[in-house]
């Protein structure tokens, strides 16, 4: 049975997209991707997928909601091109921040975008340090969550940082924001965020 690796870019990041595969010494998958005069959006997997295993890498980058339904097209023709598996790589989880119901009346815009993957066909979910855990519960499929602490310290520590100070935006934030002062060896403060 044929199982190959295949990443696909969405229009949002394809430099991404090609310093992933020119890492893992693979091609990008081609495809074509139009955009329509009444602003619709036309997708097409240009090469046999079948039986593949593929990365759908899109960013959040804006326009949002145009790269979101790129995403959800693309997973879509993966989809009916038989693909084996299908992930979504999202370094930032669109409408990762509206996770609650803290006013009437409202949309919980996460869990929409965990059911929209889904019902597009995506059989997991890839990202970045997402804003609250509740969102891989949003999730009938998995969700991998990477931590990109480690990276950004080894960054931070390539700056002069004797006059640095870790700053936690608000108490929610104070765990995280202790734990990178605790590798970088620097001292924390937490801001009283009140609305």
């Amino acid at each position: 049975m044929k199982n190959h690796l295949k990443i696909l870019s969405g229009s949002s990041n394809p430099q991404l997209a090609q310093e992933i595969c020119d890492y893992l010494a693979i091609v990008p998958t081609r495809r074509q991707i139009v955009r329509e005069p009444n602003d619709n959006i036309k997708v097409k997997i240009e090469e046999n997928v079948r039986e593949d295993d593929v990365f759908v890498i899109q960013t959040s980058a804006s326009p949002v909601n145009h790269h979101f339904v790129e995403l959800l097209l693309l997973i879509d023709a993966l989809k009916y091109a038989s693909s084996r598996r299908i992930t979504a790589v999202l370094p930032y989880y669109p409408y990762v921040r509206a996770d609650k119901k803290d006013e009437p009346r409202i949309s919980i815009s996460a869990r929409l975008v965990a059911d929209l993957l889904q019902v597009a066909g995506a059989d997991r979910i890839l990202t970045i340090t997402l804003h609250s855990p509740q969102i891989v519960a949003f999730s009938r499929i998995p969700v991998d969550q990477l931590w990109a602490t480690s990276l950004l310290c080894n960054f931070m520590r390539m700056k002069d940082l004797s006059n640095a100070v870790v700053v936690s935006p608000d108490v929610g934030s104070a765990d995280e924001a202790s734990a990178y002062a605790r590798r970088l060896g620097l001292p924390l403060a937490i801001m009283d965020k009140r609305r």
